[in-house]
């Protein structure tokens, strides 16, 4: 095998160790990676099966043995990324009652409280935040992750970015009250030396702490998923092409619709009614996918200067 196979294996099995450490008791892959196991396991059978070809005795002399290669240090930098075919997520859930499920989501909430994983996080923040809306909502927000005002009062989406996603909400005939919530990260990142502004959750913070985002899907089972940016899209799909091209194409998430759009703080910097309405052109695609009704005034938003 090459060097690059087995560097992959070992990253992949110091990730599953992690999980382990950390309560997580499974994974799941997709189809394209069982597939691919599934076929390595045979040409494995074939191959032991296959008879080796017979060789004629020569007189050769034997070559001197060449001399070993020297032995790499072990490296001591960051921690390897997660392989591509490995899915932190843990298998779909079977479908649970009422009582079951609001159990197992209660106990999924007490241990997003309690997480210290990251360090760094868990000793700059004043809040956990953990998500908030209905368990068992059709539609499910997902964002970066907490800033300062989300941060002060520990729920997702209530500074001025959320103030404009709950327009958004409404407009499409809808509450908080009725679709659910959630971040990447459930801390907000830590900003050294700054009293203001946030920063971009890194790789290794997504990577962390999105196995609770995952256990909250399967949990919630939407019938759609609205990635809001470019962060949400890469931490749900691990897409990094840019949330401009993505925006207004169905993705998918283990089998459920996905809608990637502009994150509202996106919005706020930019105000252009045509900005405006390519989010809400993509939750009319929300709404039709939903089966929600649309009425010509919704259709309409967003197609004039006088539009708000």
């Amino acid at each position: 095998m090459s060097d690059a196979y087995h560097e992959l294996l070992d990253a992949t099995i110091r990730h599953l160790e992690t999980l382990k450490a950390s309560g997580v008791r499974y994974i799941s892959l997709s189809p394209e990676a069982i597939a691919s196991l599934n076929g390595s396991r045979q040409r494995r059978s074939v191959s032991a099966r296959r008879p080796a070809p017979a060789v004629a005795p020569q007189r050769v002399a034997a070559a001197p043995a060449p001399p070993a290669a020297p032995v790499a240090a072990p490296k001591t930098a960051q921690p390897d990324p997660v392989p591509a075919a490995v899915a932190t997520a843990s298998p779909a859930l079977p479908s649970l009652g009422p009582e079951a499920k609001a159990a197992a989501f209660a106990d999924l909430r007490e241990r997003v409280l309690a997480c210290i994983r990251c360090p760094h996080l868990a000793s700059s923040r004043k809040n956990v935040v953990f998500g908030v809306g209905n368990i068992d909502a059709e539609l499910m927000f997902v964002g970066e992750a907490p800033g300062a005002d989300e941060d002060e009062q520990g729920e997702p989406f209530v500074g001025k970015a959320g103030q404009l996603l709950t327009k958004i909400i409404q407009a499409m005939n809808l509450t908080r009250e009725r679709v659910y919530i959630a971040n990447i990260l459930k801390c907000r990142p830590d900003t050294p030396g700054q009293t203001t502004g946030n920063r971009k959750p890194t790789p290794q913070e997504m990577q962390t702490c999105i196995p609770f985002l995952h256990e909250q899907i399967d949990l919630i089972r939407p019938k759609v998923l609205v990635a809001l940016g470019s962060t949400a899209v890469e931490g749900l799909l691990g897409k990094t092409a840019g949330i401009t091209r993505l925006r207004g194409t169905w993705q998918t998430y283990r089998g459920i619709p996905l809608m990637p759009t502009y994150h509202p703080a996106y919005l706020l910097r930019n105000q252009a009614p045509a900005e405006k309405r390519k989010v809400w052109e993509d939750m009319l695609q929300v709404m039709e996918r939903l089966g929600m009704p649309i009425s010509e005034k919704q259709r309409r938003y967003f197609l004039s200067a006088s539009a708000s």
